[in-house]
């Protein structure tokens, strides 16, 4: 009698279980992860299970650089030069997921008080499906892209060796600032579903038939990558960009989001900018020079590691800084340098 006690009490404990999960509501806060794997999708390949102690070790890794490891003992900076947010924001940093414009990009930016990068934002950056594309493979190699191209754990050990120019990261580190990746994943709420959207997903999900469906919409809402193309300065930086006038009101907003970021004082460049006539003049000046202190150049180039002096200035993809945005940013620095 016992036994059919037991048995009946765990079928009851069961059935509260399943209806409990199918009663669940998904709203804005709803991780997106949590709503693909109810809808039939694997984990991927970099995901590991939520552990606040590890996440608080990386956030600590991306931010400064170092934390205690867990021997109980302060590990080196991973760079002697950058930190992760160097290059990389933390928040949504695109009013529209789905499209990488950078026009869009500044505007936000000056809207929501955030820098202009070269790197895209780590927000979101677990929803990815492939890391370093495009023309990356021009900058590191095959052999290094086809390593971090659609695995992450790869891409940040390539980001600390190569882009940071530090050490290789240990196994426990990247452990680490995975589990803060996974703080950083996108909610329902960072796809702007609206109600209806939020309707939908909570009256289909229990459809078998509709599953597959929802899995590839929602995918409708942001992009599994994020594309870097290439471009050069122009064959004349006399006349820059052919039919591109440049705005100086948008070449402020770059200027101060973007290259102070970096280039203020106490910032991770020695080459020291600000608002003083002095530092336009000198950028004014080597705007059509065959140098990297030239906009053109500096911007489509970037500088690279060199053996005695590892800082470098990463360049800037299309899809971060167009070619008007660097017309724009002439503009401002020739009006500021009269």
């Amino acid at each position: 009698m016992l036994k059919i006690w037991i048995t009946l009490l765990s079928l009851s404990l069961l059935w509260i279980t399943q209806r409990s999960f199918e009663e669940e509501v998904w709203n804005a806060e709803t991780p997106l992860l949590d709503v693909q794997y109810s809808l039939g999708e694997s984990y991927p390949d970099h995901y590991i299970s939520p552990d606040s102690t590890l996440a608080k070790m990386g956030e600590e890794l991306v931010k400064t650089g170092r934390t205690i490891g867990p021997n109980g003992k302060r590990a080196k900076y991973i760079s002697k030069h950058y930190v992760c947010t160097t290059c990389h924001n933390l928040e949504v940093e695109d009013p529209d997921l789905r499209v990488s414009d950078p026009e869009a990009r500044l505007t936000f930016a000056k809207k929501n008080n955030l820098p202009f990068l070269q790197g895209t934002t780590f927000k979101g950056i677990v929803n990815r499906e492939s890391w370093y594309n495009d023309d990356y493979v021009k900058k590191y190699g095959d052999e290094k892209i086809e390593k971090a191209h659609e695995n992450l754990r790869e891409a940040i050990q390539l980001c600390a060796i190569e882009c940071s120019q530090g050490r290789p990261m240990e196994d426990w580190e990247i452990e680490a600032v995975l589990a803060y990746y996974w703080t950083l994943q996108f909610t329902l709420e960072d796809l702007q579903l609206t109600t209806q959207n939020l309707e939908k997903l909570n009256t289909e999900k229990e459809i078998a038939v509709h599953q597959k469906d929802l899995q590839t919409w929602l995918r409708t809402f942001y992009s599994t990558k994020s594309p870097a193309h290439f471009y050069d300065a122009p064959p004349d930086k006399k006349r820059g960009y052919e039919g591109l006038v440049g705005n100086p009101d948008n070449g402020k907003d770059l200027y101060e989001l973007s290259c102070l970021h970096c280039h203020q004082t106490e910032g991770v460049s020695h080459y020291v900018l600000d608002n003083s006539k002095l530092s336009f003049r000198h950028l004014d000046k080597k705007i059509t020079k065959d140098s990297h202190f030239s906009l053109y150049q500096i911007i489509a180039y970037g500088t690279y590691a060199i053996p005695g002096h590892k800082p470098y200035m990463p360049h800037y993809p299309e899809e971060r800084m167009s070619k008007q945005q660097v017309e724009d940013l002439r503009a401002y620095v020739e009006e500021m340098a009269q």
